[in-house]
């Protein structure tokens, strides 16, 4: 194989072997690739006439073999799991992951990512609770290691996987929809993040889309972990209540099921609930609660090959991919008026 390019380098090499430019350095590194693989980029390295330069190896042999995981709230049984799933992604990589929880607090998150360059790590993984501080965004400029933002809109060029939270929110207001609900209730938390920006977008294109006007059931708490009994109580008790509810996360799901039982009314036959964040509790909970989930260890793979890839390449062109939030359907859904039976369990 010929190259216009003067000089062959790692890219060729994986090129040449049809494997991604992470597997390739994997395989030069002896870290965590396949003995197939291995012998493809050992192969494709030996037509091509090509050797690791020895500064680069040198400077690969200082790795500390660990990354940094700053998340916004590991008390949230969802940020719970995403490190569960990076976990298991980096300690098959040969890379010890360190949690740092922010607790959604500037300056904690701040102090965490200053630690972060002071221990050497190889690179970070971080969700921040502020993510349109400019401290933030100043600290994120200038880190010396590379870092995957995950599910934050942050200036600059960097590497990021986002979950598309306005796609699923409006597939689900839709499919309620379907089932005749017209007074659906958005239940989130006042956080300035992605997430929360998306997930009202959703909401308000799914009305957009049915050509009805959006109506002021959008219920913002104080913090992720808030309750939001008092405000859901209160809109169950309007003339024209909401006959369906999305709600954020676990904490969430536990003030809409007791205000629901506060009121006198029953879980699915007056009112139909979605929970944002699939958890055991969702699962186990008679009846079982419809959710929108993403797949955790697609996240995480993601996540970390983006971050690994910019570890061994830093030159690399910034890239950005997307997840799909996913409505799962069980029973805590029924069509409008229905009493009998939910509109259709699907585990």
């Amino acid at each position: 194989m010929k190259t216009d390019k003067a000089r062959v380098d790692l890219r060729d090499v994986a090129r040449l072997a049809g494997v991604s430019l992470g597997s390739a350095s994997r395989a030069m590194n002896g870290a965590g690739a396949s003995a197939a693989t291995r012998e493809k980029v050992e192969r494709a390295a030996a037509t091509l006439g090509w050797r690791p330069n020895h500064a680069a190896q040198a400077l690969r042999s200082r790795l500390s073999r660990t990354v940094g995981c700053l998340l916004p709230d590991i008390g949230n049984p969802l940020y719970a799991q995403v490190f569960r799933a990076l976990e298991d992604e980096f300690l098959a990589l040969g890379y010890l992951p360190l949690l740092a929880n922010g607790a959604n607090d500037l300056e904690r998150e701040l102090r965490t990512l200053s630690m972060f360059m002071q221990r050497g790590m190889d690179g970070v993984i971080l969700a921040p609770g502020n993510e349109r501080s400019p401290e933030l965004v100043e600290a994120l400029r200038t880190l010396p290691m590379p870092a995957v933002v995950f599910d934050r809109e942050l200036p600059g060029v960097h590497d990021s996987v986002v979950i598309d939270h306005a796609a699923g929110v409006r597939a689900a207001v839709e499919r309620l929809m379907a089932l005749g609900h017209r007074a659906i209730a958005l239940v989130l938390w006042q956080g300035e993040t992605r997430p929360v920006r998306r997930r009202i977008q959703g909401y308000k294109a799914a009305y957009a889309g049915a050509g009805l006007p959006v109506p002021a059931l959008i219920v913002q708490a104080q913090s992720v972990t808030a309750s939001a009994f008092d405000e859901i109580a209160e809109l169950l008790a309007r003339p024209g209540r909401p006959t369906a509810l999305i709600v954020q996360g676990t904490h969430m799901l536990n003030s809409a099921l007791r205000a629901v039982a506060s009121r006198g009314l029953r879980m699915p036959q007056d009112v139909s609930i979605v929970a944002i964040g699939d958890t055991a509790f969702a699962r186990d909970h008679e009846p079982a609660v419809s959710v929108l989930t993403i797949d955790m260890a697609d996240a995480a793979r993601r996540l970390a090959r983006l971050l690994v890839d910019r570890i061994a390449e830093p030159g690399l062109p910034a890239r950005r991919e997307r997840v799909e939030l996913r409505y799962e359907e069980r029973d805590s859904v029924v069509p409008l008026g229905d009493e009998a039976k939910p509109a259709g369990r699907r585990r």
